[in-house]
């Protein structure tokens, strides 16, 4: 994988997530982007001898589950968008974040769900283009990161994981790992290799999976993911607690790559925006965290907050 994190992820001197009065974090794109409207995303290419437009779309779901399970789900949505852009659309079940990354970066990815943490590399070094987000009906978004762990384990508050081990996803996940290590060090003055032990589960069903079943102690995970996988059995709410819930983040953040044709990438949006969720799989599955249809964002706006967690742990990226 040759897109890398770089940074003292866990040394945070001072953070302010929610309202922050200071500077707004720096982010920068790969130098082979530009980014002429100051929307920090990249410039669709002028020259249509650099625009792409091929015959079969390949769409990939954020990583966070069971990817058998989400080629169900999107099968539906993905036939519409078959219908809107007269395009051939395929699931593309991707097994990590980096491995859905550099899809995208070699071309061999064309739209996407990208999770919140994973959004801002996305943009920076593949070339993503993010309009949207699912919301419930009254138009509200988003999820908690929480930290869990399961009864009995003798860890009652966040200080009690001191010494013993913790469960992240992922480097690129904001629930599963940036956000965590930044609130834990600003509120709890504790580090990673200092208070307790980190461990990577890779995936948030991971970690939740781990927890519920004894063995890691405590993790860090968005209860989304939680609250779909108590609701689908997958585990019982009494098999873990939460000890610790932040404010409340963006959600995965659906897009495209950069240079597709213009044309293009304005039917895929209508395929977004008009696609009907009454009845579909898709209802069945993200209603069980409260979402009921895609609302029109943008990651300078909405990812705001994420790229404040980034600069808090003293994030970059590397995209070479």
């Amino acid at each position: 994988m040759a897109l890398k994190l770089l940074g003292k992820v866990f040394a945070v001197a001072a953070l302010t997530i929610a309202a922050s009065t200071g500077a707004q974090a720096a982010f920068t794109l790969d130098s082979r982007f530009t980014d002429t409207d100051g929307d920090l995303t990249a410039d669709t290419p002028t020259d249509p001898a650099m625009q792409i437009d091929p015959d079969t779309l390949i769409f990939a779901y954020t990583p966070v589950e069971d990817p058998a399970v989400y080629a169900k789900v999107w099968d539906g949505f993905l036939k519409h968008m078959e219908e809107v852009t007269g395009k051939k659309v395929q699931f593309f079940p991707v097994q990590s974040n980096a491995a859905q990354l550099e899809a995208m970066r070699a071309g061999r990815l064309h739209i996407a769900g990208f999770n919140t943490g994973s959004n801002p590399i996305a943009v920076a070094c593949a070339g993503f283009k993010s309009f949207a987000m699912m919301a419930r009906e009254d138009d509200s978004f988003g999820y908690e990161m929480e930290i869990i762990t399961y009864p009995g384990s003798g860890i009652e508050k966040v200080e009690d994981i001191k010494g013993k081990k913790l469960a992240f996803t992922s480097e690129t996940s904001n629930s599963g790992f940036k956000a965590p290590s930044a609130l834990l060090a600003s509120e709890f003055g504790m580090k990673a290799g200092q208070d307790f032990e980190a461990v990577f589960s890779g995936k948030h069903d991971n970690s939740i999976l781990g927890v519920a079943n004894k063995d890691y102690p405590a993790a860090a995970i968005a209860n989304s993911v939680l609250n779909r996988m108590i609701l689908r059995d997958v585990i019982k709410s009494d098999q873990v607690s939460t000890i610790y819930k932040s404010q409340t983040f963006p959600t995965t953040g659906y897009g495209v790559v950069y240079n597709l044709k213009p044309e293009l990438q304005e039917k895929i949006k209508s395929a977004f925006f008009s696609y009907d969720w009454e009845g579909s799989a898709l209802q069945e599955e993200f209603s069980k965290s409260g979402e009921a249809k895609f609302i029109p964002i943008t990651f300078k706006k909405h990812w705001e907050v994420i790229r404040k967690i980034d600069a808090a742990n003293d994030v970059s990226y590397d995209c070479q």
